[in-house]
């Protein structure tokens, strides 16, 4: 078995439970400004990216150059930020028992997100959760020139870490971009979850590690 020395967890569907909020924002965002997609459609084509690029990735699928994805964006942010105060955050149920229990074998914590840093941080507040004791770094779209699946954001959680061997991480997350993120930076194992925004079958044709329906399956893999 491969010693993990650091995980990279993702957020949203991931650690933090919020309803598919953010997807069901950018749905929202994109009915504003007359494209109709499915939450579905946007689960697909757009989970785990950073967020103007999952929007313009979509408005191309859909081939609607008369929108400026800009624009989307802009509302986006706004919807999502007064969604997210309104909202009850959560993480899942034996996740904060995991975090321990990597802490205490002395495996360093990363959350990254393609969420910008404003965002991240209040959902992180808004659980309670604190550098340093609950994880030990936070990895945001704002911190990396490029966002999954390109490794950026976890080869920064690395250099926070003082890690090098990228054999010796393990990436978790809920979308396929997550685990290919992972698969870019040659992480030792890569977990998909399906609490989140993909389902077994979506996550799979990733080729992870192993795709689990809960973290808590994670510590066979410590």
């Amino acid at each position: 078995m491969k010693t993990i020395k650091l995980v990279v967890f993702d957020m949203a569907g991931t650690t933090v439970n919020e309803d598919n909020v953010v997807y069901k924002t950018v749905t929202q965002a994109l009915e504003k400004h007359g494209c109709t997609v499915t939450l579905d459609y946007v689960l697909e084509h757009g989970a785990g990216k950073e967020k103007l690029t999952a929007i313009t990735d979509i408005l191309n699928l859909q081939q609607r150059n008369d929108i400026d994805p800009q624009a989307v964006f802009t509302d986006f942010k706004s919807l999502l930020e007064a969604a997210y105060h309104a909202l009850e955050v959560t993480t899942y149920t034996g996740m904060e028992t995991l975090l321990e229990t990597l802490r205490q074998k002395d495996i360093k914590i990363a959350l990254n997100t393609g969420y910008d840093n404003k965002t991240a941080t209040l959902l992180l507040d808004k659980m309670e959760w604190q550098a340093g004791s609950t994880y030990d770094v936070l990895v945001t779209a704002d911190d990396v020139e490029r966002g999954r699946p390109q490794p950026d954001m976890i080869l920064k959680a690395m250099e926070l870490c003082g890690i090098s061997d990228p054999s010796q991480v393990l990436k978790a997350g809920d979308s396929a971009i997550d685990i290919e993120e992972g698969k870019n930076v040659n992480c030792g194992i890569t977990i998909g979850v399906t609490t989140g925004a993909q389902t077994r079958e979506q996550l799979e044709l990733a080729q992870p590690t192993a795709v689990l329906d809960s973290l808590v399956e994670l510590k066979k893999y410590l």
